[in-house]
């Protein structure tokens, strides 16, 4: 099993694909672990080496105590990149996963070749996360896994009770309740809304016009402040990918291709 060593953590990581086409490194959100790509991975893994890794206090990666930052989320990143043998990748994320992108394009930006960001947000409202955090530790996992799950999915997709939704809610309630607060202080305590006009690397944002998690809105600003980003916006929750497959890898490969999307 893979890991790559990090600021005092084990991080799990694992390689799809073949190892002749571009390398692309994907991470998932709060709350998850590497198996929220499988919806899109058959259709990524046919035109990248795709690296997906657990965040720390996820998956198979190791529960370090006490709060995370965005820039040791970001150093575990590239220390898995680096355990693969790659100096530049394109990348991936989705909600934390985003985040971490946008941390990676203003403090590596000569690691990446393009940056995805799929339902994420650069700032949040202060408060959001402290009692989140206090709740999980005092009562775990499945004190807030349904409100989770009501913003991962649309009410729609989730009455449908797909595998994948049974995955997620699984591996939700799985996780370390150390590990998913140690990443909410990261969310909380970010700061990269600041550096956000700086971003050099060419940059696509998709939005879900049901995500109450990181609405349509927070997209378009990251969008508007990016230089020559561009934004596409999906009739989904915050699990974009998960609803809309087609749709989500119609636009990210192209775009991670170089290529006009069709």
């Amino acid at each position: 099993m893979p890991f790559a060593q990090s600021d005092g953590a084990r991080i799990y990581w694992r390689l799809d694909g073949r190892p002749d086409r571009p390398p692309l490194v994907m991470v998932s959100s709060l709350g998850s672990d590497h198996c929220m790509w499988n919806p899109v991975l058959a259709g990524l893994e046919r035109e990248f080496h795709v690296l997906r890794i657990d965040k720390r206090g996820h998956g198979a990666s190791e529960v370090p105590d006490g709060d995370y930052s965005l820039a040791q989320l970001g150093r575990d990143v590239l220390a898995c990149a680096d355990a693969a043998g790659w100096k530049r990748f394109n990348y991936a994320g989705l909600s934390i996963g985003g985040m971490i992108g946008m941390w990676l394009a203003q403090n590596a930006p000569r690691r990446l070749e393009r940056l995805v960001l799929s339902n994420t947000a650069a700032q949040v409202v202060p408060g959001t996360f402290d009692e989140r955090i206090r709740l999980v530790l005092d009562k775990g996992m499945g004190a807030v896994a349904e409100g989770v799950l009501g913003r991962f999915f649309t009410p729609a997709y989730a009455a449908r009770r797909t595998i994948h939704y049974s995955t997620v809610r699984s591996t939700l309630l799985a996780i370390d309740p150390r590990g998913y607060a140690g990443c909410c202080a990261a969310i909380r305590d970010m700061d990269i809304a600041g550096g956000l006009r700086r971003i050099k690397t060419p940059t696509l944002v998709i939005s879900g016009r049901f995500d109450p998690s990181t609405p349509a809105e927070r997209g378009r600003e990251i969008a508007a402040a990016i230089p020559g980003a561009g934004h596409l916006e999906l009739p989904t929750a915050h699990f974009g990918h998960s609803e809309r497959p087609r749709r989500w890898l119609d636009a990210v490969v192209p775009f991670l291709n170089g290529t006009p999307a069709a």
